[in-house]
C-alpha cells in the first residue's frame, strides 16, 4: 500500500459550524488509518463519506469533477472545501490514479469527446464512452484506465452496474488490488461490493467514523432481512404507509 493515513488539520479550519465541517462525522474526525488495499466508506446520504472521498481526490491532485491528474475541465461545485484541510501520509508517494464520481461521469465522457486529438479514448478501450451503455462505459473505464500501481477513488460505482456487473467489477478489483498492488477507496451503498474479502469498512453514521464488520453494516442487514422475509418487510412497510 502507499496511502497510509488521512489526517485533518483541525486547527486551521476557520469555522467548524459551516458546511462541510458541520457534518457530524467530519466534525468529529481526527485521522484514519488505511490498512488494506481496499477500503470502503458506508453511510446514509449526507453522512460525509463522499465529502471525505472528494477531499482525498483534491489532495491527490485529481480533478474533483472526476478524472485523473491530466483531465482539465470544470464542473460547477466540484471544488473540495475539505481538501484544503487534510493531510495524506504516503509510503511511497504515488501519482497514478483516478477519481470516479458516478453523478458527473457524463461530463467526464463529454470532456473526452472534446479532446482535439485522437488520443482521448486510448485509455478507455478505443470507443467513445457516450456510444456505450452506462454500465458498459463504467466497465470500459475499469478495464482500460485502471492499470498498474495507483490509487483509485470511486464514489458509488454501483450506480451504473447491474448485480451481474458488480460481480464482474469485483473480479477487476481483485486483480488490480492483489496483482498490481493498486489501492482503492470506495464510497458505496452496495452490499455486493461491500462483500469483497478482507476489506476495511468505515461507517460514517452515528456522528463519527468507525470501522465496522461487513455483517454489521445496515446495507447487509437490510438486504439480508428483505431477501429472507420479503413478504413481512413489505407488509410492515405498506401498513406504515396506510397509517
Amino acid at each position: 500500500m502507499s496511502l497510509k493515513k488521512i489526517t485533518i488539520q483541525r486547527e486551521r479550519i476557520p469555522n467548524t459550524d459551516e458546511y462541510p465541517f458541520s457534518i457530524p462525522s467530519i466534525r468529529s474526525f481526527q485521522e484514519m488509518e488505511i490498512i488494506n488495499n481496499v477500503t470502503f466508506f458506508v453511510g446514509e446520504n449526507g453522512s460525509g463519506k463522499s465529502t471525505l472521498l472528494e477531499a482525498i481526490a483534491e489532495k491527490c491532485g485529481f480533478n474533483t469533477a472526476g478524472g485523473g491528474r491530466n483531465n482539465y475541465y470544470n464542473l460547477h461545485a466540484s471544488e473540495s472545501e475539505l481538501g484544503y484541510y487534510i493531510t495524506l501520509s504516503w509510503l511511497p508517494k504515488i501519482t497514478n490514479g483516478f477519481f470516479l464520481r458516478a453523478e458527473s461521469f457524463y461530463h467526464f465522457a463529454t470532456h473526452l469527446e472534446e479532446i482535439d486529438d485522437d488520443t482521448g479514448f486510448t485509455n478507455y478501450g478505443g470507443r467513445s464512452l457516450h456510444h456505450q451503455s452506462h454500465g458498459e462505459s463504467f466497465l470500459a473505464l475499469f478495464l482500460n484506465r485502471f492499470k498498474g500501481r495507483g490509487i483509485y477513488l470511486l464514489d458509488e460505482p454501483e450506480a451504473a452496474l447491474s448485480p451481474q456487473r458488480q460481480l464482474a467489477f469485483l473480479r477487476i478489483l481483485h486483480d488490480l488490488a492483489s496483482k498490481d498492488e493498486s489501492q482503492f477507496i470506495i464510497a458505496t451503498h452496495s452490499p455486493i461490493l461491500l462483500g469483497y474479502p478482507n476489506a476495511t469498512i468505515y461507517n460514517f453514521d452515528e456522528g463519527e467514523i468507525s470501522e465496522v464488520q461487513y455483517e454489521m453494516t445496515n446495507h447487509y442487514q437490510i438486504m439480508k432481512g428483505f431477501l429472507n422475509r420479503r413478504d413481512q418487510y413489505l407488509k410492515e412497510l405498506f401498513l406504515e404507509e396506510d397509517d
